[in-house]
């Protein structure tokens, strides 16, 4: 364990880390933003674990849409709509949800960055707002990496889509099937101009992180608190950054929180797509390489599968904005590219 820790060699420039007393792990509301918090801890954190969950029980449906092409008939095409039920059902929460983060975030990032002076400060002026949006960059990862590894959730939509061209989703609440399945039915029939939407929704790699990366960008630039925010997502992978070496420190079992990896990892892409200069510049107050020993540590460390090295360096090369850009230092797109 010692010898992982000190291979981190901590950082490889320690003066633009700036020190950062933020517990992001276990902050809590203060008073003054507790009205706040409660409203949108309740749309946009409170569901999380459930959807998740969903999520990661979902069962693939691809033989019986299989079935139900190759043999079209009344017991194929019963099977394949409950198999693709729960999928369409999930996917029409998750993109309710995308709707609630495009209300949301800007309120919360209102009344984050309302005063004007030091952004850090705004980890301790507003705990539980900056813990919320942690939260769902935790969640974000977390479902996207889900969709990803799960193809067959697009595929299930597809099938549902082409019941509702052909009528076959709304024919099939017939009044002699059972009192659920109609209930269930009734849920799933979404309509043609909502299910293009939630088709294209999903079409991205990564739709709820892009979902994310488009609301806070227009946001911040309509409102002309760009610098203001770059600061505060600098903040909060700071906070990260730091608290996961004193847990590698602290850690006697190597059993390592995989909250603030995933949170660092986001924050550094969100800050790439709103700071002009981007996250892998020289100016960059985000060290790339101190980043990318913490992640290369923490798979030695802890090896569950959403937090492992290769998941956490394939979000940075395939979601960020400026790391192909020729102003990138060679060393740190070459440091990115060899994980």
């Amino acid at each position: 364990m010692g010898q992982i820790i000190s291979s981190l060699n901590l950082r490889g420039n320690e003066s633009i880390v700036p020190e950062i007393n933020f517990d992001i792990e276990n902050a809590t509301p203060s008073s003054e933003e507790m009205e706040v918090y409660e409203e949108l801890y309740k749309s946009l954190v409170e569901p999380n674990s459930n959807m998740l969950e969903t999520v990661k029980n979902l069962k693939p449906a691809s033989d019986q849409i299989r079935n139900a092409i190759a043999t079209p008939n009344e017991d194929t095409e019963k099977e394949a709509r409950e198999a693709v039920l729960p999928t369409v059902k999930v996917l029409h929460e998750i993109y309710k949800y995308s709707s609630e983060l495009e209300q949301g975030i800007p309120r919360l990032l209102d009344n984050v960055l309302c005063e004007e002076g030091d952004t850090t400060k705004n980890l301790d002026r507003h705990p539980g707002l900056t813990k919320i949006f942690a939260e769902i960059l935790d969640f974000v990862f977390e479902f996207d990496y889900e969709k990803i590894k799960n193809p067959t959730m697009q595929n299930a939509f597809s099938y549902y889509r082409r019941l509702l061209q052909t009528g076959r989703a709304e024919s099939a609440l017939t009044p002699t099937s059972p009192k659920e399945e109609q209930s269930d039915l009734r849920l799933a029939v979404i309509g043609d101009d909502l299910s293009n939407q939630i088709s294209l929704f999903i079409a991205s790699h990564t739709p709820l992180l892009k979902s994310v990366i488009d609301t806070t960008t227009t946001y911040v630039q309509s409102k002309q608190l760009v610098k203001y925010t770059s600061e505060w997502l600098a903040s909060i992978w700071a906070a990260c950054h730091q608290t996961l070496i004193s847990n590698y420190k602290k850690s006697s079992n190597g059993l390592v929180d995989t909250f603030c990896l995933k949170v660092m990892v986001v924050s550094i892409i969100l800050y790439d797509h709103i700071d002009p200069n981007g996250a892998f510049a020289k100016t960059s107050p985000i060290d790339i390489k101190g980043s990318l020993k913490i992640i290369q540590t923490a798979n030695q460390i802890n090896r569950q599968e959403q937090s492992s090295t290769s998941n956490l360096v394939s979000a940075l090369k395939y979601n960020s904005k400026h790391l192909y850009d020729e102003s990138t230092p060679k060393g740190i797109k070459n440091s990115v590219m060899a994980i």
